[in-house]
């Protein structure tokens, strides 16, 4: 298995499971985070994204791709947007554990989830341009804005733990030895928030930040609709 599943109480794990090859994106673990990604037991509170080994995720494996036709690189190109999108299309929060680095398809990986903590040693940046091929081209942009993604893909620049989080892509910086603790922290916090709410809440972010204000309103006055038809969405008191 390229890619690890277990649930304990109402936290689901993800674990890219090829710590030999670097945690490289290959068409196996293309396939399984897909899989993994849609089976997730819906009465998870939250998921959470890792790695074994001290990368998170160094990029696709370009072993892998030199045995490759045209025609079985552009399928397995495709494989990997449909593991990111199934990742990003969860309904519970998914947070990705980011430590070592994630490049590439490890950066998508982590942009696919709501929210990233890293550890010090934590770097990310998108080689593609480098390496002679295209990606890793609009999730980041959303995040970093068009410059900054511009400046990492142009020049393989990758940025630390900490300039990710002024840049705004990860949320949390913590070391190794407070990590354990500081998900755990983030587990109990979404499990007694409602999951209803969560679940409209990330649905109106997420699309809202495509649509003009007064769309991305209107979206939310629906989520606030469906809520009060329901009998709740009266707030606690």
């Amino acid at each position: 298995m390229t890619v690890l599943y277990s649930v304990a109480g109402a936290v689901a794990t993800l674990t890219l499971n090829r710590p030999d090859a670097r945690n490289a994106l290959n068409d196996a673990m293309c396939e399984d985070l897909r899989r993994v990604a849609l089976g997730v037991d819906p009465s998870v509170r939250v998921v959470f994204v890792r790695a074994n080994g001290p990368v998170f995720c160094a990029g696709a494996d370009v072993k892998e791709r030199a045995g490759m036709s045209v025609d079985q690189v552009r399928a397995r190109r495709l494989k990997a947007f449909a593991a990111y999108h199934a990742l990003e299309s969860l309904p519970m929060p998914s947070v990705a554990v980011v430590q070592g680095a994630a490049l590439g398809s490890g950066a998508e990986i982590a942009a696919a989830c709501d929210f990233i903590v890293a550890t010090p040693d934590a770097a990310f940046g998108t080689p593609e341009a480098m390496r002679g091929t295209v990606g890793a081209t609009q999730r980041l942009p959303r995040v970093l804005g068009k410059r900054l993604a511009k400046d990492l893909m142009f020049t393989g620049r990758r940025l630390t733990a900490a300039e990710a989080r002024a840049a705004g892509f990860v949320s949390r910086v913590v070391t190794g030895a407070e990590l354990e603790h500081e998900l755990a922290n983030i587990a109990q916090s979404i499990a007694v928030a409602s999951p209803e709410a969560i679940r409209y809440a990330k649905q109106c972010i997420d699309r809202g930040v495509e649509l003009d204000p007064q769309a991305a309103l209107g979206l939310e006055l629906m989520a606030i609709e469906a809520q009060l038809a329901s009998g709740k969405g009266m707030g606690k008191p």
